[in-house]
């Protein structure tokens, strides 16, 4: 069955909806302001027959901006309305996760959700966050991030059983490319396969399992204990840490079979214990 197709107005509403609020809101102030002085404006007569289609073109114009002055505001600020709703949704979402202590409730939600709770987490950290509106649960990528004149793409995949391989993490890198974006991430309410790691060592494609965005959504509530950076991996090399988000130091491990070998270790230890492969 074929979809309805959407008019102007839907699209238009549609559109508003992705902005901030009150960016719709102003430009329903604008556009009927505009409208309006079209509307009421005089139409001189015109005694030149060669002028005589101009005088239609005007004429007509003012009765679209008699009824444009209505309905365009109107479509605008019911697209603020959905950003201002999809805001509080988001926000709430946000909450709910944050003050879970497990994980698992990441699986209990639409790959919608997901995504959206993603956006949060990351719009928390200072970023601008667009959402490509793909339309599917398995696009090539769902979400843009910008922050200081660089562009970081996201793919989001909401699987609760089913390992993320390294398929998708080569599918984000040509991406990238394409895009011309610095870096980007794969984030998932699961695991990922050993060569979808593998692939990803530097590469500046960051890999964040359920567990460490998790740890994201709860930690970005507690702000000076945190990194206010969550792409350091990609800007300083030093990744974060898995457990908490903090910055990670390089060390040397002085005892076990591994003495003598480097790893990156959160720098909150001992209060955390995070590790990651050097």
């Amino acid at each position: 069955m074929a979809r309805p197709q959407k008019s102007f107005f839907d699209d238009l509403m549609e559109v508003t909806s992705k902005l901030p609020w009150w960016t719709g809101v102003v430009l329903a102030i604008a556009a009927y302001l505009w409208l309006h002085s079209v509307a009421i404006s005089e139409v001189e007569a015109v005694a030149q027959s060669g002028q005589l289609g101009r005088l239609v073109a005007i004429s007509l114009f003012k009765t679209i901006a008699s009824v444009g002055q209505y309905l365009l505001p109107f479509a605008f600020v019911m697209g603020a309305g959905l950003s201002a709703y999809g805001r509080h949704k988001r926000r709430a979402l946000h909450e709910q996760v944050a003050a879970s202590p497990d994980r698992g409730v990441l699986n209990d939600m639409s790959w919608q959700h997901f995504e959206a709770l993603v956006g949060e987490a990351f719009r928390r950290k200072g970023y601008a966050v667009t959402v490509t509106g793909g339309g599917d649960a398995d696009g090539g990528f769902d979400l843009v991030l910008k922050k200081e004149g660089e562009t970081f793409l996201v793919q989001c995949k909401q699987w609760k059983s089913i390992r993320v391989g390294v398929t998708k993490v080569r599918e984000l890198y040509r991406l990238m490319a394409v895009e011309g974006a610095t870096g980007g991430f794969v984030v998932t309410s699961g695991v990922f396969t050993d060569e979808a790691r593998t692939f990803s060592k530097g590469k500046n494609v960051e890999l964040m399992d359920g567990k460490a965005l998790h740890a994201l959504i709860r930690g970005v509530r507690v702000p000076g204990k945190f990194i206010p950076d969550p792409l350091s991996v990609m800007t300083t090399g030093a990744p974060f840490c898995p457990l908490c988000q903090t910055r990670m130091v390089r060390r040397k491990a002085r005892h076990g079979a591994n003495s003598g070998k480097e790893f990156w270790g959160c720098s909150r230890y001992p209060d955390c214990t995070g590790k990651r492969p050097a």
